[in-house]
């Protein structure tokens, strides 16, 4: 036999080897009697999502048809094995009380190669946990308060610009103007720096922003290998970044803290904070773990999840308030009419002591999120074999991702009445004490809950305020009713512009 013979006969046996390890992969839940669908070879369970479906309408389908067929269904997480949790009651185990064993995402990172990968989001084990003490402290009300001067001044530039910007017919695109809202909030509070997109939409700032939400490096492919496969990604030294904008927000961050360290400048916001964590000796955390001072490269990275998490979260749900509000005008009315009341009772001025005041209008908010659940579903990796309790039969391996399905169980009828029907009064005080709060998702629960919750929310409700303060909404001919939403983002948003009909009062 000759030696190419060999070689091919070599190659045929590995290739069909690999083939016969995919398939048992593939079919393992099927092997043990759990419901799965078939999966699809390189998408897994989220095959369509990219293409032809929004991240959103996979995980609700897929809750929809295993809702009743035990404490978990069986998942693909493209090619990684995966739970898809079903019962609440698993869900607060997995959550909040056997925490330790789900502390990690299995998300890709590369602090080395790619460092703005090496933020708090992404990050598992003992570095989640240094990096989620020094964080906790920057956003304590005491910090929210002094940043709230900065958000409630570019409330006032939006409402400037939405008179300036309404046409003849009064039909506007609120999310472009919105995000633009937002974009300029996070650019001042986490990078130090005036971008003014409200009056400039075309700055580079904005440009590099939406660069790094929608496009991929090494195209799709790239993006299941980092997903698929995360440390093997890291070992490549594959980098999850797009060069033009590591390098943009890198700068940014640089220049921002080379200027404020030698002009001695104070702005009480996020990056100041991020400075004082890389300047000052820092203590021993509660266990007792010595935390060193943040590097410049952990700066850039907390000060992008910022950015990634904190105008494009809070920009969609504005949109989809008064998407919602334009529908229900009895609601609005009562949101506007609160939101006049308590400016009244404070003598014409946003203070932050209005927000605790306006209860109404943060039902609202909360509402939103149910029925627009920005991050449909959260994700854990498994650190140990894990038996669920009261069902032994059910065991999560080490390794497997679990993917909780947050969105699907807030438009869930057992949870929710009349689930698909926007009613603020689901966050009633009463109703919420009458309700377990693991079945309020929106931004999470237990010790990995979103971080930055506080801020989000105070963005979100000074901009709605001085909106319904100023303006009327209403649907018109362009409302994209029903919603169509994005196929090719994990977040929930529209698929194209939302058109309101916008009166000045």
């Amino acid at each position: 036999m000759s030696v190419i013979s060999i070689l091919l006969a070599i190659l045929a046996g590995l290739l069909v080897y690999i083939g016969l390890r995919v398939r048992k992969h593939f079919n393992y839940w099927k092997d043990l009697g759990v419901p799965c669908d078939q999966p699809n070879w390189l998408m897994g369970s989220v095959a369509g999502f990219l293409t032809s479906k929004p991240f959103n309408q996979i995980v609700g389908d897929y809750y929809e048809k295993y809702r009743l067929t035990g404490p978990y269904a069986g998942f693909y997480w493209f090619y990684k094995l995966a739970v898809f949790v079903m019962e609440p009651n698993l869900i607060k185990h997995i959550l909040i009380k056997d925490f330790s064993k789900f502390t990690d995402r299995g998300l890709y990172t590369n602090e080395e190669d790619d460092p703005l990968t090496g933020q708090l989001f992404n990050l598992d084990g003992a570095k989640w946990r240094n990096m989620r003490n020094k964080l906790s402290p920057t956003f304590t009300s005491g910090k929210m308060k002094v940043m709230f001067p900065l958000v409630t001044k570019l409330g006032d530039d939006l409402v400037d610009v939405f008179h300036k910007s309404l046409p003849s017919d009064q039909v506007l695109e609120v999310r472009d103007l919105v995000a633009r809202f937002t974009t300029d909030v996070i650019g001042t509070c986490a990078f130090g720096i005036e971008i003014d997109s409200l009056h400039n939409p075309n700055v580079e700032f904005r440009h590099m922003s939406g660069k790094a939400f929608k496009e991929q490096r090494y195209g799709t492919l790239g993006f299941v290998l980092r997903f698929s496969f995360p440390e093997l990604s890291s070992r490549l030294h594959i980098k999850e970044t797009l060069a033009d904008v590591e390098e943009f927000f890198l700068g940014i961050v640089r220049n921002t803290v080379d200027y404020r360290e030698k002009n001695n400048v104070k702005r009480n916001d996020f990056m100041d904070m991020l400075i004082d964590l890389k300047n000052n000796k820092l203590m021993k955390s509660e266990t007792g773990e010595e935390m060193t001072n943040l590097t410049f490269g952990q700066i850039a990275a907390q000060a992008f999840i910022f950015l990634l998490a904190g105008f494009e979260t809070s920009s969609t749900t504005m949109s989809f308030a008064l998407y919602e509000l334009a529908q229900n005008q009895e609601v609005q009315q009562r949101a506007r009419e609160e939101v006049q009341q308590v400016l009244e009772k404070h003598g014409g001025q946003f203070t932050y002591e209005c927000m605790k005041e306006l209860v109404y209008l943060d039902q609202v908010i909360e509402e939103t999120l149910r029925l627009y659940t920005i991050v449909s579903a959260l994700l854990r990796k498994t650190l140990e074999d894990y038996v669920v309790p009261d069902h032994p039969e059910y065991v999560i391996k080490k390794g497997m991702i679990v993917i909780i399905p947050a969105g699907p169980i807030h438009r869930d009828e057992r949870y929710f009445p009349q689930p698909n029907v926007f009613n603020p009064d689901n966050f009633s005080p009463e109703k919420v004490a009458a309700r377990d709060s693991i079945l309020n998702l929106s931004f999470g629960e237990g010790p990995r809950n979103c971080i930055g919750m506080r801020f989000g929310k105070m963005q979100t409700l000074v901009g709605l305020a001085v909106l319904l303060k100023n303006f009327k909404f209403s649907t018109c001919e362009r409302t994209p009713i029903p919603m169509k939403y994005d196929k090719k983002s994990f977040l929930v948003s529209s698929e194209s512009g939302i058109y309101l009909k916008v009166e000045k009062l």
